[in-house]
């Protein structure tokens, strides 16, 4: 009997669990009653990895992306030679994983079968190898958040590109909380972007579900296995342990600290003694875009969208532009920035101290802000990625032959040694 009780679990058709609908009405004057946009999708489109095998064989190794689960499975790049079709491999060696971890790992495979979301990277060919556990997913050709803010990105993205991949996030955590799961490790090395545009929230291994026997838990008292490091986006009330309990609204706390990473180029309490960002988490002191006070844009000179936030052209986007022109290597201390009204509200509505004043994910996807997605193309957001290159670029795929060929076998095809975690 092999790790999984099976020797491949691949993609199948699994019915929706209908799970009780229950959100508390979030009234906020960014906040509309307009319907939110949820997916059902049982085939998320251009995701059909049905035609691909579990013969070791059949993919080669190109590359090294990155690393994860405690530094025990290595992501590599990898081309299914039957198809062409270039896929991430993610194999763990399970002789170094402890009875705990294995019982992680276990899990992820085995609930991630449940979900069938365009916004949620999945586990779609697992399999036993020797002593690895290969897991087959789709190339996410632009990487991470995380890695793209590192590599590109260092003094922040522009507030449109923010929003539509907080879009993707909330849509995805939408469907999880609605199926009774707490995804207990939103960040932005957890959310993927494929070549196409389309964005996934991937690190389920911290998934935890609200359901036992049957019957939904109003609270859970479960701390991650992984806590230590994500500590930074775990909310005050999972962090403090008491009876209270947290729920999915712990979630909604870590997309406001992802948000602040994403827009910054740095984590909010990253460099604080673990300790001391307990203290100031439990205290209520939550972290704040570098400018305190948003500026408006007639002020600085830029033009102004009706909408009243960043078009893609504004504040933002300009101080990424000069700072970008400055240097290309990621600054000690980020410079000032100044962000729209709507993204201050929006970050401060998720850090909300109190879970019960944070919306659901459900209603901030009628927030002025992320609802000004609607009003671009797939197209123009992956303009908003420049200068980034997929990884299905031809150059860069030269590079990785050159490394499946023996010339460099440590370092990924963008010339970046564990630029992701999964």
């Amino acid at each position: 009997m092999s790790f999984l009780d099976c020797s491949c679990i691949s993609h199948t058709s699994v019915e929706n669990i209908s799970v009780e609908d229950h959100y508390d009405t979030v009234s906020h004057h960014y906040l509309t009653n307009e319907p939110a946009a949820c997916y059902r999708s049982k085939t998320p489109p251009n995701d059909d990895m049905t035609v691909h095998s579990t013969d070791i064989s059949h993919y080669q190794l190109l590359s090294e992306l990155g690393e994860g689960f405690f530094d025990l499975s290595v992501v590599c790049l990898a081309r299914h030679r039957p198809t062409g079709t270039l896929v991430a491999v993610k194999q763990t060696n399970l002789d170094n994983c402890t009875e705990e971890q294995l019982g992680v790992l276990q899990n992820e495979v085995l609930q991630t079968r449940l979900f069938h979301h365009p916004n949620i990277l999945t586990s779609r060919i697992v399999f036993t190898s020797s002593s690895k556990l290969w897991v087959i997913s789709p190339l996410m050709a632009y990487g991470s958040a995380a890695c793209l803010v590192k590599k590109y990105f260092s003094d922040g993205m522009s507030e449109s590109l923010i929003a539509f991949i907080l879009y993707g996030v909330l849509k995805g955590l939408d469907y999880l909380h609605r199926m009774g799961y707490i995804h207990r490790s939103v960040k932005a090395s957890h959310i993927l972007l494929s070549g196409d545009g389309r964005v996934y929230l991937s690190g389920l291994h911290s998934l935890y579900s609200m359901v036992r026997d049957g019957k939904r838990s109003e609270v859970v008292y479960d701390v991650p296995e992984q806590s230590s490091t994500v500590l930074p986006w775990l909310s005050p009330e999972l962090l403090r342990q008491d009876l209270h309990g947290y729920d999915v609204k712990s979630d909604i706390y870590s997309l406001g600290i992802t948000a602040c990473e994403l827009a910054t180029g740095r984590v909010p309490f990253q460099d604080m003694h673990p300790t001391l960002m307990l203290l100031q988490k439990l205290k209520g002191s939550h972290c704040c875009l570098l400018d305190i006070h948003p500026l408006p844009l007639e002020v600085l000179g830029l033009k102004v969208s009706r909408s009243g936030v960043d078009s893609g052209i504004g504040e933002s986007v300009a101080a990424s532009s000069i700072m970008r022109t400055m240097t290309r290597e990621r600054p000690e201390s980020p410079a000032p920035k100044n962000f729209s009204v709507l993204f201050h509200n929006l970050v401060e509505l998720c850090l909300q101290h109190d879970p019960e004043k944070r919306p659901s994910a459900r209603s901030l996807l009628t927030h002025a802000f992320v609802k000004q997605v609607k009003r671009h193309t797939k197209e123009s957001f992956l303009t908003l990625l420049h200068p980034a290159v997929p990884l299905n670029n031809p150059q860069v795929l030269a590079k990785a032959a050159q490394t499946a060929a023996g010339q460099d076998s440590t370092t990924s095809p963008d010339g970046t040694a564990g630029a992701w975690e999964f």
